[in-house]
């Protein structure tokens, strides 16, 4: 095993020269095409998930805007709760004064 070890390390193969400027075009090349591509595909990819977000602000905006009026309601549930306790005290004390100056014992 380390004779075929050593054999290999012996083994030497040649290096060639880089184009660096052949490199560089081929990559600009294929950026030319790819960015417009990636581009366009982040667009569609992207376009639902900012609606889907912006839709998700506006129904918290909604939400809040309905707790603040379920809020008011529910006040005004209690103001007309009072008025109608007022009411009927009233009513109740208009019939004693009523029955009190007629000289009736209903």
């Amino acid at each position: 095993m380390s004779s075929s070890f050593t054999s290999w390390s012996l083994v030497q193969t040649p290096i060639l020269p880089i184009d660096v400027t052949g490199i560089v075009a081929v990559v600009m090349g294929l950026m030319v095409v790819l960015i417009p591509v990636a581009g366009l595909t982040a667009r569609f990819a992207l376009k639902p998930i900012a609606e889907a977000v912006a839709r998700m602000r506006e129904g918290q905006g909604t939400n809040r805007e309905l707790q603040l009026v379920e809020r008011r309601l529910a006040l005004m549930e209690q103001q007309m709760s009072n008025l109608e306790t007022d009411l009927r005290q009233l009513s109740d004390k208009s019939d004693f004064d009523r029955r009190l100056q007629t000289g009736s014992p209903d």
